[in-house]
């Protein structure tokens, strides 16, 4: 397959890149990024020589630009999203145009193509807050940030495009994703690379949020599963059913880089935060997937990443990243 990536330079898009070239090696894979902030050019340059791996600088709501770079395409997997909740909570426009207008400028184009797969990439966080069970694809919707709710609308819309003209359409919906590359506002990363340089983890509350955390080569198979074996009009979570609050794993990453805990700094909770996460997966399964890496095998490896990467992300949080953390947390970053 001819397999275009939108947002193939950020954190899970060039991750997916990389296990598509490594496990389907008659698929060619182009990436269409804009290069926001959290589009990282590094995320790529180990593809830059395979002849199967080209890259477009493109926003996709550039309707003249997607359509030329679609043609000819056999699948569209749409990575392409603002995602970090915090910013949405205080700059919504942004996630507004590009989760909404961006996934509706690539349906059309699909439509009109008649490009054979399209793959919308969402997150649990559509479903809103759990306190008991966990959410299955059928259950209702309450975003409760900007963010989620623009990806929410984003699912809306391609469910809308599959009901109204058949669009061979279908959703994944995961759960948090942790691994190497992930831009260091993440918690993980953040924690990670603050008590690598002795800096304070600023905790939101009492810490008590859980989320499922699932290894992103996991989702990655995950996505790779519903686009070879999914059913058109169909929504799959994806999740590992490792679920952590947010305490514990501030604790094992400092345990980790064998850093103490007089590094937590508790800060003011973030607005609207959900409490628990949930994503009931086995409609994925029943596929032929499973997740297989363990939380702490998961996130050892991405502490040995970050530790090992010191020049991948010491350039990240310098200029606009230590504005925006200054500003956030309302504390200096060393």
């Amino acid at each position: 397959m001819k397999i275009i990536v939108t947002g193939g330079a950020g954190f899970i898009g060039s991750n997916f890149v990389r296990y598509i070239l490594d496990n389907h090696p008659q698929d060619s894979v182009v990436v269409i990024d804009k290069l926001t902030y959290a589009g990282n050019p590094a995320n790529l340059a180990p593809f830059d020589a395979n002849p199967r791996f080209s890259f477009v600088k493109a926003d996709i709501c550039d309707v003249t630009l997607v359509r030329e770079t679609l043609r000819g395409a056999d699948a569209v997997i749409n990575f392409a999203a603002e995602t970090h909740v915090d910013r949405s909570i205080s700059d919504p426009e942004a996630f507004i145009r590009t989760d909404i207008l961006g996934t509706w400028t690539l349906l059309e184009a699909v439509r009109d193509l008649n490009i054979p797969r399209y793959i919308q990439i969402s997150t649990d966080e559509v479903y809103g807050s759990i306190e008991k069970g966990s959410f299955r694809e059928t259950d209702s919707l309450s975003p409760s940030s900007p963010y989620s709710a623009g990806k929410a609308s984003a699912d809306l819309l391609v469910l809308s495009y599959f009901k109204t003209w058949r669009l061979p359409c279908l959703i994944t919906r995961s759960s948090n994703n942790y691994g190497p590359r992930q831009y260091p506002e993440k918690v993980i990363p953040l924690f990670i690379t603050n008590a690598i340089d002795d800096l304070p983890l600023p905790l939101y509350g009492d810490g008590r949020n859980v989320r499922d955390w699932l290894y992103v080569d996991d989702n990655c198979a995950g996505i790779d599963t519903v686009l070879r074996k999914g059913l058109e009009g169909e929504i799959y979570n994806i999740g590992s059913g490792q679920e952590k609050p947010n305490i514990e794993i501030t604790r094992l990453i400092l345990e980790y880089t064998g850093k103490s805990d007089s590094l937590i700094r508790p800060v003011e909770d973030r607005k609207g935060h959900d409490r628990r996460y949930s994503v009931d997966y086995s409609k994925l399964m029943a596929l032929g997937w499973k997740p297989v890496v363990s939380f702490e095998e998961g996130l050892a490896l991405t502490v040995d990443w970050y530790r090992r990467s010191e020049s991948w992300w010491r350039p990240i949080k310098s200029g606009e990243f230590k504005d925006y953390y200054k500003k956030h947390y309302r504390m200096e970053d060393r």
